[in-house]
Parts: C-alpha cells; sequence; structure tokens
C-alpha cells in the first residue's frame, strides 16, 4: 500500500525554500519592532503615578509627611508645573529620536543590518532599565531622566530604516499594502504590551514597568545577532522584483512558490530575456532621495500625521485618566484599545491601497473621516464604558490607518522607485527622511500637548484636529494625480511612477 504524507508535512513541502525564508524574516523583524515600540510605552503609563491625586490616596499611618496634597507623588514631579515637566521629557525623547533619524539612514545603508539592529536593541535596552533603575536608586533629579530620555531616543532610531530596508531587501511590490499592513501592527502590538507590562507594576514599583520592557528588547537584540538574514542573496535565495512592465503594477506574489522558469539576471528576478535589471549597491545622497517623486509630500503628510498619533501615544492615558477618573493601571488599559483600532485601520489601509493602487487618496480620505471622529471622542467619547471602546477603536484606525500606511508600503515602494534604476541601497535613506519628517510632528504633539493641557483638553484635541487638515492638504497634488488616472487622462501605476 502506497504510503501518504501526513497533513502538516504536505503543507509544509507546499511552500517553497524561498517562501520560508520570507515568512522567517517578517515574523523575525515584527518581533524586533514590536520589541522597539514595547520598551517606549511605559513612560505614557507611569506619568499618572509619578502625579496623582492624594487626597484618594491611602496614607500609611507611620508616613510623617509635611504636605498633604503632593505626599504620594515623586519629585520633581510633584510640582504645579507637572505637565511641563512630562513634556520635556517626551520631547527630549522625540527630538533626539528625530534628529537622530536623518542620520540613521545613512548609517543603515552603510553597516551590516544585523550589526546595526542589535547593538541599537541592545543600547535601548539598557537606556530603558536606566531610567526604571532611578525608582530603586531613589532619583529626584529632571536632568537625569532627560538624559536618559535622549540617549533612548537616538538608540531607538536604529530600529525602523534597518527594519524596512531588510523587509524591502526579501519583497516586492506584489500586495505590499497588505502584507507591509499586516507586518505594520508590531506597532501597536508592542504599544499594547508595553501599556499591559507596565500596567502590572506601576501601582506597586513603577521602576519595574521599565527594566522589564528593557531586559525584552535586550534580549531581541541578542536574537537578531544569531538569526537576521539582511539579504536573499546570502542565503541562495531569489531577491524579489521591484518593478514590472504592467500597468498596473507587479503580479508576483510575496509569498511564492519558486519556478524554475524564473532566472536570476544582474540580481533581479526575470521571467523574459529582456527584463534585465541593473543592480547598483552605491548608497544614495540625501538630496538625491529627497528628489524622487513623492517624498517631500508624504514626508510633510507624515509630520502631521504622527503629530497626532504620537500625541495619543504619550498623553492618552492620562488624558482617560483624568477626564473619566480611571486609576493608572485601567487607564493604561483602556488606552490599548486605540492600538487594536490601529491594527485593524492599517491592515484595512494597505488593502484598499492595493485594491485601488491609491496610496495617496487612501491615506487623504482615512484622514478627512479621523477629523469629525477625534472632535466626537472629546465630547460623548467619555459617556459610557460602550462610548468609549468604540470611539477608541475608531479614532485608533483612521489615526494610525495613514500613518502606518506611510511608513511601511509607501516608504518601501519610494525606496524601490524605477528612478533608483535598481539601487536597493536607497531604501534605508528614503525611510530614513520620511520617518524623520514625521518624528518632528511626533516631538511637536507631545510638547504642544503639554503646553495647552493645561488651559483644557478641549484645545488640545482642536490642536489635533488642524494637523489631520494639514496632513490632508499636503497629499492634495498626489490625490489629484490618482484621481486622473483613475478617469483614464494619465497611466496609474502603482509606486508613483508617474507622480
Amino acid at each position: 500500500m502506497k504510503s501518504t504524507l501526513a497533513p502538516g508535512i504536505r503543507l509544509i513541502t507546499s511552500f517553497s525554500r524561498d517562501s520560508w525564508y520570507r515568512g522567517f524574516i517578517l515574523l523575525l523583524t515584527f518581533l524586533f519592532y514590536t520589541a522597539y515600540h514595547l520598551s517606549r510605552k511605559p513612560i505614557s503609563i507611569v506619568k499618572s503615578e509619578l502625579h496623582r491625586n492624594c487626597s484618594t490616596v491611602i496614607r500609611p499611618a507611620d508616613l510623617n509627611i509635611t504636605n498633604n496634597v503632593t505626599w504620594c507623588d515623586w519629585p520633581p514631579f510633584d510640582q504645579d508645573n507637572y505637565q511641563t515637566l512630562f513634556g520635556v521629557l517626551d520631547n527630549s525623547f522625540l527630538v533626539a529620536y528625530a534628529i537622530g533619524m536623518f542620520f540613521s539612514g545613512i548609517f543603515g545603508e552603510r553597516l551590516p543590518l544585523r550589526y546595526y539592529l542589535s547593538f541599537g536593541m541592545l543600547m535601548s535596552g539598557l537606556f530603558t532599565c536606566l531610567f526604571g533603575l532611578g525608582f530603586y536608586w531613589n532619583i529626584h533629579s529632571l536632568g537625569y531622566y532627560a538624559f536618559i530620555q535622549v540617549m533612548n531616543g537616538l538608540m531607538q532610531t536604529t530600529g525602523w530604516p534597518a527594519v524596512v530596508a531588510c523587509v524591502g531587501n526579501w519583497f516586492g511590490k506584489g500586495k505590499r499594502g497588505f502584507i507591509m499592513g499586516v507586518w505594520n501592527s508590531h506597532t501597536s502590538v508592542g504599544n499594547i504590551l508595553g501599556s499591559l507590562i507596565a500596567g502590572v507594576f506601576v501601582s506597586s514599583a513603577w521602576g519595574m514597568s521599565f527594566i522589564v520592557p528593557g531586559l525584552i528588547i535586550a534580549s531581541t537584540g541578542i536574537l537578531c545577532f544569531f538569526l537576521l538574514v539582511e539579504k536573499p542573496e546570502d542565503v541562495n535565495c531569489s531577491p524579489p522584483q521591484h518593478h514590472s512592465d504592467q500597468e498596473n503594477g507587479e503580479t508576483e506574489p510575496l509569498l511564492h512558490n519558486s519556478s524554475s522558469a524564473d532566472r536570476t539576471i544582474n540580481g533581479a528576478i526575470s521571467t523574459e530575456p529582456q527584463d534585465i535589471a541593473e543592480e547598483h549597491t552605491e548608497a544614495i545622497s540625501f538630496c538625491a532621495a529627497l528628489s524622487i517623486p513623492g517624498v517631500v509630500e508624504f514626508s510633510l503628510c507624515l509630520l502631521f500625521a504622527k503629530l497626532v498619533s504620537y500625541t495619543f501615544l504619550y498623553w492618552l492615558p492620562l488624558y482617560i485618566s483624568n477626564v473619566a477618573h480611571f486609576d493608572p493601571k485601567q487607564a493604561g488599559d483602556m488606552s490599548t484599545l486605540f492600538d487594536v483600532g490601529g491594527i485593524l485601520g492599517g491592515i484595512m489601509a494597505g488593502l484598499v491601497s492595493d485594491y485601488t493602487g491609491g496610496r495617496a487618496t487612501t491615506c487623504c480620505v482615512m484622514l478627512v473621516a479621523a477629523a469629525p471622529m477625534l472632535f466626537l471622542y472629546n465630547y460623548i467619547g467619555q459617556r459610557s464604558l460602550g462610548t468609549t471602546i468604540g470611539m477608541l477603536l475608531v479614532c485608533g484606525g483612521l489615526v494610525n490607518g495613514p500613518y502606518a500606511l506611510i511608513t511601511t508600503a509607501v516608504s518601501a515602494d519610494l525606496g524601490t522607485h524605477e528612478s533608483l534604476r535598481g539601487n536597493s541601497r536607497a531604501l534605508s535613506t528614503v525611510t530614513a527622511i520620511i520617518d524623520g519628517t514625521g518624528s518632528i510632528g511626533a516631538a511637536l504633539g507631545p510638547l504642544l500637548a503639554g503646553l495647552i493641557s493645561p488651559t483644557g483638553w478641549n484645545n488640545v484635541f482642536y490642536m489635533l484636529i488642524t494637523a489631520d487638515v494639514l496632513a490632508c492638504l499636503f497629499l492634495s497634488r498626489l490625490v489629484y494625480k490618482e484621481a486622473l488616472g483613475w478617469c483614464g487622462r494619465v497611466p496609474r501605476v502603482r509606486g508613483f511612477k508617474e507622480i
């Protein structure tokens, strides 16, 4: 009797060696950037513990106090200007991150990604732990915590250009929006895990809210050193096809079974004798990256989109705690719903942009819809638990959807633009320019929130709505071009070929 393969083995063998490697790299880079975001989140959870409403806290009987109002706060955040001090901490990280990002892409092009990522994660873990150790060392110096935030911000810049460059090395454009939309959920997954882990310790020993995430990202740095494969060629896999002669973009699936009909010519997959792509390996200059059509517009759009997203990232738990009167752990847990919505929004944005071929239009529609939803959330979002949950999910999807699409599929499309003629090393610089510009907004958002919030949360939301509208305006030219393509007046090509 002829033996048959077990169903599990048949499934395994149905995928090619290339497909398994691509799936492995996707999972590995997902874990890496999940750890990056996981280690950024604790500060937003711990804020409501560093400055509390002490009148609601049971005072130990043996504690001698001189101030009944601030006895439970952590100096120097026991002062009336505590929101400004929190803004200093946020911007110490975010300004360093924004500045460092422009240089990170340059280093990422010229250094092995495996070493670069491993170093960045280990050092980020070290500085995250040092922030938490301030609790055990009884440090009350704002300068200490601000310095740690600056160094951590610089170390965190190693992550995004490197992981996007690595994924870009392994995957072509076919279904890139959907695949990267799913993959980019690492941002929200990291925020959710960071919130939950920090919430476990925040009320008992807030130092562990930093130390545990710091150890996690350091561990992933070790994992990166031993397992990351930077390019398909390093393990004799076929490199992806970044360009296609077909009008609607590449049809090659990202996870495909290899075919003997495919041939590798000068580092590019080809099924036709004339489809010969010349591979350029020299690093691209900063100005040359800026001249790629679409880079400036999407960079400026991301500046305002990220301003909104990072304001929620750093201030949402405190807002929920102040307005809905939740304790720090409950506020942190509730804030994770915003990130759950972000996962769904990123996947939806990728699917829609793949189907329509309109990256800019997809972003613009979601940003337009986000503005009134932010207004509604501020006014009715805290009326009931069901309303809070629903509004957080919707706002998270509409705010983080465009942000996710621009930082992943759009960056990869522009970094492999046909004008680069196969220069795979341009991807890191293009990604750094787009995300670096966005990081300026990420720094401005929490800063403005810290300055405006004492005048009322309504004004903070008006600022966020204004930022959403400005983000849409910067995409108007690209949306117009895409609309002409749908009307048949200009060729419609995914990847901004005719922008």
